[in-house]
């Protein structure tokens, strides 16, 4: 084997392409195998290019309300054709900073699908159907995952669409019925509904958002209904016709029975993992679900074999998997006091409009864990900065281990939350208490006064309400 690498990735995503940066700073000769673009799912048709899109619905919905503000906007209009081209050359210029970050560092970028094939071994197939042998000494596996697929509601490109198809509309569909209320599906909905669709969201659980704390599920809810979007939850999908130009779904909530008719769908109703072809079962590497099954340090129980991001289970995030292409790393080259991967302390970041953030454990699950609570509310109407940004919904709510004065969780719904939820994540991560919090200084005006304030709430010492 003329290839031979101490660390091969298989998938250049989030969660690849940092590993292999890492690998090359701590002096391993690495490459990564990418049968498409660089930077994965995420960058190229996630996480970046629907920030970019979102961006537009913000504007513009600030737009509409520009006399607020004391200016003058005359007929506000968009063009969907250039809010998407925004969106795709975002996703390239980050692509092609991969790109850049591949050279730098040294790293080879292998074109094709990359197969374990016995130990220390990868057979890479190009496009052509030609297949080349690596040698690996360690592997991590970082595929991905994709759209799940609901029976009945199998995207077409045309009317039932995955998050690609949403991300390139045409144009903006009149009507839209958007399956499943997680963040992707939320995101969409919030998207949509600014340039003026009407859209039904349908989600099977009892509240939209269920991973959320429930108090933020219900805001988030009523925020969402406030700005037109309508709402079924605890909803069961029944008959369905799909045809070219729209389509009717049958949908039960409570007993009662109505077919709802939309131009557009959009399924988002989870992922499964990316577990095909790459020689997992013959190699002993054990899936379930659809993920591959990992220890805490990402070792898939196969000697030299790792697996990391969504291919890796839950939950399905962008951080969550660059962080675990560190530890495994950094536990391939040995590096001393390492700390394995701890996910009930990776924030979530849902960024619709309004914006929701959460990090650690929701109030109703940290009670189930057995800890005496105390809860902290503080609503961004009594901020003064989120007054003067005309941005008054939403709170930020925080929960206490109520004998050690712990940071279980904060959870938040308003104005630029996503890029506050860090401060409570490094709050965590240092071990804080209340004290600490309660003694730091946080500065004024500023939106994060909320989050000061929601910590002295819980302890009966608020300041502005």
């Amino acid at each position: 084997m003329a290839d031979n690498y101490d660390v091969v990735v298989i998938g250049s995503g989030p969660g690849g392409y940092v590993a292999a940066i890492r690998a090359a700073q701590l002096g391993l000769k690495a490459a990564i195998v990418e049968r498409d673009a660089l930077g994965g799912i995420c960058l190229n048709w996630g996480c970046i290019p629907t920030k970019a899109l979102l961006r537009s619905a913000e504007v513009y919905e600030t737009m509409q309300h520009a006399a607020e503000y004391g200016l003058k906007v005359e007929k506000a209009s968009f063009d969907a054709e250039a809010i998407v081209k925004r969106s795709r050359d975002v996703a390239a210029q980050l692509s092609g900073g991969v790109t850049f970050l591949m050279k730098k560092n040294k790293i080879d970028v292998i074109e094709g699908t990359g197969s374990l094939a016995g130990e220390g071994k990868i057979v890479v197939k190009d496009k052509a159907g030609k297949t080349r042998e690596i040698g690996a000494k360690n592997v991590i596996l970082a595929t991905g995952a994709r759209a799940r697929v609901i029976e009945g509601l199998e995207p077409d490109g045309r009317t039932v669409w995955t998050y690609r198809e949403a991300m390139v509309p045409n144009t903006i569909p009149k009507s839209l019925i958007v399956i499943g209320s997680g963040a992707i599906g939320i995101e969409f909905a919030s998207f949509y509904r600014a340039f003026g669709a009407e859209v039904t969201v349908v989600e099977l659980l009892d509240r939209i958002l269920p991973v959320e704390d429930e108090e933020i599920s219900k805001e988030a809810a009523r925020a969402f209904k406030k700005r037109g979007i309508r709402i079924l939850t605890g909803a069961k999908i029944g008959k369905t016709e799909i045809s070219g130009s729209g389509a009717k779904i049958e949908v039960t909530v409570g007993g009662k029975s109505e077919t709802l008719e939309a131009e557009k769908i959009i399924s988002a109703v989870g992922i499964v993992g990316n577990v095909e072809n790459l020689g997992l079962e013959k190699a002993g590497v054990k899936v379930e679900k659809t993920h591959v099954v990992v220890n805490e340090w990402l070792e898939t129980g196969v000697k030299g074999v790792y697996a990391i991001g969504d291919l890796a289970g839950p939950p399905w995030l962008a951080h969550k998997a660059s962080h675990e292409g560190v530890i495994a790393v950094e536990r391939i080259a040995g590096v001393k006091g390492l700390h394995p991967m701890n996910t009930s302390r990776i924030p979530g970041c849902t960024y619709s409009s309004p914006q929701i953030a959460s990090v650690g454990l929701t109030e109703a699950k940290a009670k189930e864990k057995g800890h005496e609570v105390k809860v902290g509310r503080f609503p961004f109407k009594a901020n003064g900065k989120a007054i003067a940004l005309g941005e008054t919904g939403g709170f930020v709510k925080t929960v206490f281990d109520a004998k050690t004065g712990e940071l279980l969780g904060a959870h938040m719904i308003g104005p630029e939350v996503t890029e506050l939820i860090q401060g409570y994540g490094i709050a965590m991560s240092l071990e804080t208490t209340e004290a600490e919090l309660m003694h730091t200084i946080f500065p004024h005006p500023t939106l994060s006064e909320a989050m000061h304030e929601a910590v002295l709430d819980a302890y009966g010492r608020v300041l502005h309400t």
